[in-house]
């Protein structure tokens, strides 16, 4: 993300005309054309201007890895990397989750390796997602992932490395690369950040061995088979799989899940603090809550005691006696309550399931990490 605009980003209801505050709403506003004030247009050419020099650098760090200038680190054991081309929101923490089960049912130690936020390596939204739902998986962070790749061999004997987010982090080799490009937004505006979210241009998929379409369900067919032969023309002969984020329970901090049944009909305060906050709003309303009002905050928000209280008023102005409070995993790992001001708090938990592709990727990895 850039670091002049998500400086500025708050929390806001999604229908609240003081959106362009919140860095996602904002930045999609602009990068997509929706927003046609000048001022809009004088920022996308600001944007623009900025993504120039970030192509060209990516440009030649690319170059520099392919022509061996750059050289990458390799470890004794196999290493599969969940990566996207866009900056955030494209699910892969499900894919994390999906793939380390295969890798379980495969009998091979795994361990999980990400960079962690701000290089510091601490603690994350995803890793205790992660935690929380692979208990017996160790997730290792670090700003040098070849040093906690050692690690995770030498101490934990691991037998296959799960590289999160590192896509672009070429100077650590990998046996597979699983790319996951979003089906609602594939192509991040059509830009490189800042101007859209692209990290790198799409021709960089020619070095993943398969391709994940996330969110398959919320574009309409014509569009979906038009990204499956423009990814088909970019990288012939990949892996191509189709997913969605398969809704699964409504869970609480302290109290009993919820079956999904039991929120159909019932209104929702829905809040979130991720890449994709539409896409979260779009999956209740799917699953037949009524959502009432809406907040974003940035991707990955660390809450405050300032934001807990306002999530309180905002949900005492709106809600009454039959209104849920409902967020997403991510962002329960991070609160810890099961209540916001006497009102009930559930996290809709999902799931990735494959609608295409799902034997192909498997025998896949398993011709990948099996040293046999």
């Amino acid at each position: 993300m850039c670091p002049l605009v998500c400086g500025i980003a708050s929390s806001v209801p999604i229908n609240d005309p003081r959106q362009n505050l919140d860095w996602s709403v904002w930045h999609s506003d602009i990068a997509s054309g929706k927003s046609s004030s000048i001022n809009s247009h004088v920022l996308r050419m600001v944007l623009w201007l900025a993504s120039l020099p970030y192509g060209a650098s990516v440009w030649l760090r690319n170059i520099f890895f392919t022509i061996k200038i750059f050289r990458t680190k390799k470890v004794a054991v196999p290493v599969v990397c969940i990566g996207n081309l866009t900056a955030g929101g494209t699910g892969k923490t499900p894919c994390v989750e999906w793939l380390c089960r295969v890798l379980c049912s495969l009998e091979l130690r795994v361990a999980i390796l990400s960079r962690g936020y701000g290089g510091a390596g601490g603690a994350n939204d995803e890793a205790m997602v992660l935690e929380d739902r692979l208990p017996d998986v160790p997730h290792l962070q670090g700003p040098d992932r070849y040093l906690i790749a050692q690690s995770a061999i030498e101490e934990l004997e691991s037998e296959v490395l799960v590289l999160d987010d590192g896509f672009q982090h070429r100077q650590f080799a990998r046996d597979l690369d699983i790319v996951l490009v979003d089906a609602t937004n594939p192509w991040g505006y059509g830009y490189l950040l800042p101007r859209g979210t692209l990290r790198e241009p799409k021709s960089g998929l020619k070095r993943a061995g398969a391709v994940v379409i996330t969110r398959a369900d919320q574009v309409a067919e014509e569009k979906l088979t038009s990204l499956r032969n423009e990814i088909s023309k970019i990288a012939p002969g990949l892996v191509l799989c189709e997913a969605i984020h398969q809704p699964v329970e409504m869970i609480c901090w302290e109290s009993e899940s919820m079956e999904l049944e039991e929120i159909k009909g019932r209104k929702v305060l829905a809040f979130c603090g991720i890449g994709n906050p539409g896409s979260f709003i779009k999956t209740l309303e799917n699953i037949g809550a009524s959502v009432v009002g809406s907040r974003v905050f940035p991707d990955h928000h660390a809450y405050t005691r300032n934001d807990i209280a306002d999530l309180i008023e905002w949900a005492s102005q709106l809600a009454d006696g039959d209104t849920l409070l409902v967020t997403t995993h991510k962002d329960l790992v991070k609160i810890r309550t099961s209540s916001l001001g006497g009102n009930l708090l559930y996290a809709l938990r999902v799931e990735m399931r494959f609608l295409s592709g799902a034997e192909q990727l498997q025998a896949l990895v398993r011709s990948k990490t099996l040293l046999v």
